[in-house]
């Protein structure tokens, strides 16, 4: 799968046994293995292993990536030269504030990078480090950034907006995948499902996870329904060139190319 297909990116502590397993049997798109916040200091080195031997194994036709610590911490050079040596697909590197930052982690483990934006000093250089060459896509880190922004934690996102259609301008002006943060209350179906319609309102890919419950509703909302890919289908076989009307619209060529990725994007989510 590309990335830019993904729906659904769980992050699961690379120090839960069980979690790493249980991983290999979902429905999400990409496992994201932890290393950083979900680890607690005593499990660091054990973690990084088994990260390093989950990935080596294989998750099948999932994306896998392996979330590093930063290099203020004593684990970055290790995490990186294991990390380097993993079968994971792609590094996440969280806190990024600069595109060096970027730079130096895939020089090191030569492999791309996911920049995850998580404080106002990072939301400002976005543009910059979406357009670093190692840069594969960025994520935002909506916990970190209210806590750098001073927004309170039980409020709702509307502090956050510019921040959210910062980062996916952000990586749109350098064509690469984007995705929401992760959503913190577990037993609010109704809230999740309202925020994964706000970020596919936004632009964002997918959206980056924390519990296996919260799979189902976000490959729903961010991946093609069929009444979509019927109506693109539709769109396509009715266009001739130049802008014309279709059903009770007026479309041209964007409309269409529109048409054809996501019909492509839905052909890819079925493999």
């Amino acid at each position: 799968m590309q990335l830019a297909f993904a729906r659904s990116l769980l992050f699961l502590p690379a120090s839960n046994p069980r979690a790493v397993e249980k991983a290999r049997g979902l429905a999400c798109d990409m496992v994201i293995l932890d290393l950083e916040d979900a680890v607690p200091d005593a499990q660091k080195d054990a973690a990084r292993d088994a990260a390093v031997a989950a990935t080596q194994a294989g998750y099948a036709d999932k994306l896998t990536g392996i979330r590093i610590n930063t290099a203020e911490t004593p684990w970055h050079g290790a995490d990186m030269i294991a990390a380097k040596a993993s079968g994971a697909d792609y590094i996440i590197l969280p806190k990024v504030e600069h595109p060096l930052q970027v730079h130096d982690v895939h020089q090191v483990c030569e492999k791309p990078v996911i920049a995850m934006i998580e404080t106002a000093l990072g939301l400002s250089a976005a543009p910059a480090i979406a357009a670093q060459a190692g840069t594969a896509a960025l994520f935002i880190g909506v916990n970190d950034l209210r806590k750098d922004l001073g927004i309170p934690a039980d409020a709702g996102r509307a502090g956050l907006m510019l921040a959210l259609q910062t980062v996916v301008f952000a990586a749109r002006a350098s064509r690469k995948a984007v995705f929401d943060g992760v959503y913190n209350r577990l037993d609010d179906a109704a809230g999740l499902e309202a925020e994964c319609r706000e970020g596919r309102s936004y632009g964002f890919d997918g959206k980056t996870l924390i519990h296996p419950g919260q799979i189902a509703t976000t490959n729903a909302i961010f991946g093609p329904d069929e009444a979509a890919v019927a109506d693109a289908q539709r769109l396509i076989e009715a266009a001739t060139g130049g802008a014309e009307r279709f059903e009770d619209s007026m479309i041209e060529a964007m409309h269409v190319d529109a048409a054809r990725a996501l019909i492509a994007r839905a052909e890819m989510l079925k493999r």
